[in-house]
């Protein structure tokens, strides 16, 4: 019995796609061009997309015997900060899409699991999941502004870059602080 889907789409928003023009035989293709605003919490807690940003959208829909293959890419603008030096990160992405969506009454429907394939309703496809899925799976966890980020000195704070070479911090041990005063005595 297939299943009954669980929200209506809207095919106002901005990530939902209408196939109507795109005929239902396999091998058909239709180009999908567009720039939409980024939805909400699109990223980890150090590094996303701006809400509202653009995202710009460049995939083919392509008609297969079970629902509709979409692939292309998804590209925009991250915000967040270094994971070692907390500077701020503001550059440009981009990501692969590659996601099937079955039709309603199709085999993919009846075999496979609700959140394995996306799903068709009628003639509307929704790619938030789709982009939100190839956006965040490739953000780093642990941004970094460059490769080789030095960090912060932990013990004053001050990045790496700004200090001089030879920068360190005396380390005395408080257990052997004694012996230290007895060598400062001898001289």
């Amino acid at each position: 019995m297939p299943k009954s889907p669980q929200s209506h789409l809207d095919p106002r928003q901005p990530l939902v796609v209408d196939t109507t023009k795109l005929p239902r035989q396999p091998g058909a293709t239709r180009a999908l061009n567009r720039v939409v605003p980024a939805p909400a919490d699109l990223g980890l807690e150090m590094i996303s997309v701006p809400v509202g940003s653009d995202l710009t959208l460049d995939a083919s829909l392509t008609s297969v015997s079970e629902g509709v293959y979409v692939s292309g890419t998804v590209s925009g603008s991250l915000t967040g900060e270094c994971g070692r030096c907390l500077n701020e990160i503001d550059k440009s992405f981009e990501v692969s899409i590659a996601e099937l969506f079955a039709y309603a009454d199709s085999t993919t429907e009846e075999t496979t699991d609700e959140d394995e394939v996306g799903r068709m309703q009628g003639d509307l496809l929704d790619l938030e999941p789709a982009v939100r899925d190839a956006i965040v799976l490739t953000l780093p966890t642990n941004p970094l502004c460059r490769p080789d980020c030095p960090g912060l000195c932990p013990e004053c704070g001050v990045h790496f870059d700004e200090l001089p070479a030879d920068h360190s911090h005396e380390e005395v041990d408080p257990r052997w602080a004694a012996l230290r005063n007895l060598s400062n005595n001898k001289e």
